[in-house]
């Protein structure tokens, strides 16, 4: 295949108007289309930005990552779809970094609604607002969005790609375009002719594209199926490529030390490690140090035979203690929001029971399985860059700023990568590879963190707390007041990735609460802006992943003073409030078998969460085994609008509880002279196969639009498990994680 880099050879959208089910859709498409970056080689035919196709076969272009979620088996099914093409049929690429490739749902994410009661006007001005990631080139997978965004555009550019077809074969035949059919791959005329696509792509590419009408659900035959992971069967044989992979003729391998207080150097003396054998150079970073070597092990050991010397100064507070004192001190004075105020908070009304609380959560690692690793080439004028990474626009014009150089003169290959929760969408990996790269030009260098280097320079999910008080009177919910301090992740990151942070409030400190369709007739939500505190960046969930932590076990305090069974006062709340929400709580109660009593050393936990568009419900069964928590069962019950394949969906809700529960139990950062504690996971209490329950799950699909599905099963994971514990043990935990209190089966 031709090299795939900067082109303006066709435009996209096809025609002036894409049609489906005879509504005109286009709110993505504004203005001027982003050219299309594909570059065809002699004999191939890009026919959109995301449809390639060469005398080899047929390219589908992925531009959202795939670190294990699934994306590029449904990103390909969409297409496919449309395209009437199998997926055997068809080749998956990861297109490279292009304005073409922006992620039309990111933006939308970021408004102040709801979301689950957003009007037919509100949602337009949701879809308007994520054409902002054209305008910034954000081509970048993360919160729950690539289906959305892939959703309406991928089958557009599958039905585009084969129209153009049609119409090529319909000028080489001299038939009518309508007299055409399609299937697996080729243009079918009425006397039985079948002509490939790849006979057909050439042709094609010249071809104008008529207006095009999407195939309703009722004629999928990919979409809305379970399908075969396009990824598995290499990774299964070891012949997939993640970053850590790659190999280049000459390549050097490398490591780095930096600060471990985030600060500065103040000495550094390599000559000891340069006398160890296969140790090429040291490299001074500025705040820290890498050492180039013949192999990464060479590499890893020889960083500790450098003589270093740190300087003490911590740009944040330095102990744990005084982080959370300044989180605590935000509720004096930095009211950031209050996106939801309905009736009167104030006031408790007459004859209700008040309930108080406080709850906590900690900074949290991401902690991928693969750590931080990229490698980088100055070859000739060109920098190559290859990345397991989130974000590949930002990760190309970081590296570009780092070498001096305009972003066209950076060729970014994004590989496969052994997990992401929001750590790869950082740039420091990639543009520290490329500072590295810099001291040796000409050769290829790949830099791959150690596993302590990457928990202690991480970008953390911010430790919150949670001011509780709710009022009950005659077993309902009359009054929740919810009041949370958090720093700001969006502040954080945006400035690292973009130069600035978008104004007003920030919607993450309280987002997974303030938006919970819980009808309680007088609920306040308020957000309240912590001082600037270590690095901080999204994690898996964001800020719904410690919101449903503080909700849905306030909720469960609510329903027992207000001596109601827990599942049937969250299933008053939700019934008039907002169907789909009911519903996955009247399902998951069915799925449970849930009667509202358990016997002697058993516990039940229900919690239901509210993030990404999605109400996820959940049940977590714990038993007393000779006094550890043994969890012995889970379900969960969740609402996705349209279910594009119901394999992976089952298989990111049960990983995203599983990663819930696994921070829930025995995750946490903490600081010490402003230097991280838990270096490496040992150090941290991570969810083992002897801890993790049976699974049952239950897609539904009674909601209007389609959900995200990457992050929903994180949140109800930690408030299910907590209130299962309380029904085993009486004990009510307000504080994150629980192996501080309560020891674990199977650790």
């Amino acid at each position: 295949m031709a090299s795939i880099g900067k082109i303006a050879r066709r435009s996209f959208l096809f025609g002036a108007v894409a049609i489906a089910g005879g509504a005109a859709f286009g709110a993505w498409y504004v203005t001027k289309p982003a050219p299309n970056p594909l570059k065809p080689g002699e004999g191939e035919a890009a026919l959109n930005p995301f449809v390639f196709i060469t005398p080899d076969g047929i390219h589908l272009i992925a531009p959202r990552a795939e670190m294990g979620q699934g994306t590029h088996t449904t990103w390909a099914a969409l297409i496919a779809e449309e395209l009437d093409v199998t997926l055997d049929q068809v080749t998956v690429l990861h297109g490279p970094p292009a304005q073409a490739y922006y992620n039309s749902a990111l933006m939308s994410e970021a408004l102040n609604t709801k979301g689950y009661d957003d009007s037919a006007f509100q949602h337009a001005m949701a879809q308007m607002m994520g054409n902002l990631g054209k305008v910034l080139s954000l081509q970048v997978t993360g919160g729950s969005t690539a289906m959305k965004d892939g959703y309406e555009r991928m089958r557009v550019a599958g039905a585009g790609a084969r129209e153009m077809l049609k119409a090529a074969a319909a000028d080489r035949l001299g038939v009518s375009v309508r007299d055409l059919k399609t299937e697996n791959g080729t243009v079918i005329a009425p006397d039985g002719t079948a002509l490939p696509y790849t006979d057909l792509a050439l042709e094609a590419a010249e071809q104008d594209t008529p207006d095009i009408t999407l195939r309703p659900r009722s004629d999928w035959t990919i979409l809305g199926a379970s399908q075969p992971r396009i990824d598995v069967p290499a990774k299964s044989t070891g012949t997939a490529t993640f970053a850590m992979d790659l190999r280049l003729p000459g390549m050097k391998f490398a490591s780095v030390r930096m600060s471990p207080r985030r600060g500065t150097m103040t000495r550094l003396d390599g000559r000891d490690a340069l006398k160890l054998p296969g140790v090429e150079k040291v490299v001074d970073l500025g705040d820290g140090f890498a050492v180039i070597a013949t192999n990464t092990w060479l590499a890893l050991q020889a960083l500790d035979a450098v003589d270093v010397t740190w300087g003490d100064d911590t740009p944040y507070p330095p102990e744990t203690t005084d982080i959370f004192a300044s989180i605590e001190a935000a509720f004096d004075t930095n009211l950031d929001s209050t996106f939801r105020d309905d009736g009167d908070a104030s006031t408790l009304p007459e004859g209700a029971q008040e309930i108080t609380a406080e709850y906590r959560a900690p900074f949290l690692a991401h902690a991928t399985m693969e750590p931080m690793t990229a490698t980088a080439w100055f070859d000739g004028p060109k920098l190559r860059i290859w990345s397991g990474n989130q974000g590949p626009t930002l990760v190309r014009d970081g590296c570009a700023a780092e070498a001096g150089m305009d972003p066209e003169d950076v060729i970014l290959e994004t590989t496969l990568m052994g997990g992401g929760f929001g750590r790869r969408g950082e740039l420091d990996f990639s543009i520290l590879a490329t500072r590295v790269a810099k001291a040796v030009p000409g050769t290829p260098v790949q830099v791959t963190w150690s596993r302590e280097e990457d928990m202690t320079h991480d970008f953390y999910r911010p430790g919150a707390i949670a001011r509780l008080r709710g009022g009950v009177k005659e077993g309902k919910a009359v009054l929740l007041d919810a009041n949370i301090s958090a720093p700001s992740v969006t502040s954080s990151a945006m400035n690292r990735w973009l130069g600035f942070a978008p104004a007003g409030p920030d919607r993450a400190i309280t987002d997974g609460f303030f938006n919970v369709p819980y009808g309680i007739e007088n609920m306040r939500v308020r957000g309240w802006r912590a001082d600037a505190q270590p690095p901080m960046g999204f994690w898996r969930s964001v800020g719904a992943s410690h919101n449903g932590f503080f909700l849905d076990g306030f909720i469960d305090e609510m329903a027992h003073a207000a001596g109601q069974d827990p599942m049937q006062f969250r299933m008053d709340l939700t019934r008039d409030e907002w169907e789909p929400a009911y519903t996955v709580l009247e399902t998951v109660k069915d799925m449970s078998g849930w009667t509202g009593q358990t016997p002697k050393g058993v516990g039940r936990g229900v919690a239901f969460v509210y993030s990404f568009g999605a109400p996820v419900a959940m049940v977590i069964e714990v038993q007393d085994q000779d006094g550890l928590i043994r969890l012995t069962n889970a379900w969960i019950a969740a609402d996705l609008g349209v279910a594009l394949d119901p394999g992976i969906i089952e298989a990111q809700l049960t990983g995203g509880m599983a990663f819930g529960l696994s921070a829930a139990i025995g995750e946490e950062i903490t600081f010490e002279q402003g230097v991280v504690q838990q270096e490496n996971f040992f150090d941290q209490e991570h969810l083992r196969m002897a801890m993790m329950p049976p699974v049952t799950v239950q897609i539904l699909e009674n909601q209007e639009r389609l959900a995200g599905v990457g992050e929903p099963g994180t949140p109800p994971a930690a408030p299910a498990l907590a209130n299962a514990i309380f029904d085993l043990t009486g004990e009510r935990v307000r504080e994150l994680p629980l192996n501080k209190r309560f020891d674990f089966y199977g650790v």
